[in-house]
C-alpha cells in the first residue's frame, strides 16, 4: 500500500487491543540510510490545558502498524513504544 506523508498526518492513532485513542500522527522518524519510515511520533498529552507543557512524545515503530485506514491508524503499542525525542517545531 502506498501512502503520503501528507495523508498520514492528524491520522488519529488508535491501539488495536485496547481500542484507547494515543492521539494524532504529528511527525514520522525516516531512516535515512535507506529511505523507509521508521516510526510514527505522537505528541503527548498537554499537562494541566497545556500550561505546563506536554507528556513525552510517543514513538510507534513501524513494525507496530497494523493498518492506515482512511482516518484512522490502528496499531499495536506495547512497551516497545518508546518516548520519542523531543523537537522544537511543528512536525512534517
Amino acid at each position: 500500500m502506498n501512502c503520503c506523508v501528507t495523508e498520514l498526518r492528524c491520522k488519529e492513532v488508535i491501539n488495536r487491543e485496547t481500542g484507547n485513542r494515543i492521539g494524532p500522527v504529528c511527525d514520522i522518524e525516516v531512516d535515512a540510510s535507506c529511505g523507509r519510515v521508521s516510526a510514527l511520533i505522537v505528541y503527548g498529552r498537554p499537562k494541566f490545558f497545556g500550561l505546563f507543557g506536554r507528556r513525552e512524545d510517543i514513538r510507534i515503530c513501524w513494525e507496530d502498524v497494523e493498518v492506515i485506514g482512511d482516518e484512522t491508524v490502528l496499531v499495536r503499542h506495547s512497551e516497545c513504544c518508546t518516548p520519542a525525542p523531543r523537537r522544537r517545531g511543528r512536525g512534517i
